[in-house]
């Protein structure tokens, strides 16, 4: 039985919600309730653990478990990737404040470094993916091993898409809604080359994966962050209540067509069902 989605346009927009709203969310708990980013990377990873113990557990797709990892792996991937990133500097500490939450403010790696990184371990888990001789298209993945590379490769491609967002957002000298226009625009071009035969649509699949990450990155600065920085000053509380109520709105929608397309499968009142009188005769 399936346990990934079918890749459609309600799948790349439920990605960019859930990868703004852990962007949102990330920032609530590291910056906005002061937790600090080592903490808060702590508790969203085991987050992310205990939601991909219970999808790898399921016995088909659920849309509910689907998407609570991939929200579970941006919020996680949005603390991870501020750690790396970041430090105790006044650049990203305001109002005065030396320091944030307890233990390690962060490595200082700075976003070029620590996006260099990422990719390498993202081009490993691809190189180690590819050597296992298992497929890359996720319609097909239905063993533990297959969905393991994946959640793999997805928890390190939403961290390496927020250190792209906030270089974009932060350092590139785009601003929030620059860097949301870029990442749309190169989107737009991988729709494109979905024409041309000679490039993988799995490929492009996979880029579009890492780029939905910047775009949800940057539009969730863009909500959040003060209007003295070009954004919008929505607050981290109310943006990410307003995304996480999207968000299950569109999960709820999911999980209805999921039943929906399974009941003839399991003998409901589909169209297709078989009626029992139909079979005997058989």
């Amino acid at each position: 039985m399936k346990k990934l989605p079918e890749v459609t346009l309600a799948f790349w927009i439920m990605k960019i919600a859930a990868t703004t709203l852990g962007e949102t969310a990330g920032d609530l708990f590291a910056q906005t309730l002061k937790l600090g980013y080592f903490l808060t990377t702590v508790a969203l990873f085991l987050v992310f653990v205990v939601t991909l113990v219970v999808q790898l557990r399921a016995a088909r797709y659920n849309p509910f478990f689907y998407w609570t990892v991939i929200l579970s792996t941006s919020m996680a991937g949005t603390t991870m990737s501020d750690f790396m990133n970041r430090d105790a500097s006044a650049k990203y500490l305001a109002n005065g404040a030396t320091k944030l939450g307890w233990g390690p403010q962060g490595l200082g790696l700075g976003y070029p470094e620590g996006a260099a990184i990422l990719i390498s371990i993202l081009l490993l888990i691809f190189l180690g993916w590819k050597l296992s001789g298992m497929t890359f298209q996720i319609t097909e993945i239905v063993t533990f091993r297959g969905e393991a590379l994946f959640w793999s490769a997805i928890l390190v491609s939403n961290t390496l898409g927020t250190s792209m967002g906030d270089f974009l957002s932060d350092s590139s000298g785009l601003g929030y809604l620059g860097g949301a226009a870029l990442v749309t625009g190169v989107l737009l071009v991988l729709v494109a080359l979905m024409k041309v035969p000679a490039v993988p649509n799995v490929l492009l699949f996979w880029i579009a994966f890492v780029l939905t990450r910047p775009l949800g990155a940057t539009a969730g600065d863009l909500l959040t962050k003060p209007v003295a920085k070009g954004g919008l000053d929505l607050g981290t509380a109310g943006s990410s209540a307003v995304l996480l109520a999207v968000l299950f709105g569109l999960m709820g929608y999911a999980q209805v067509k999921e039943r929906r397309a399974a009941a003839p499968e399991f003998g409901g009142r589909g169209a297709e069902a078989v009626q029992p009188e139909e079979a005997g005769r058989r």
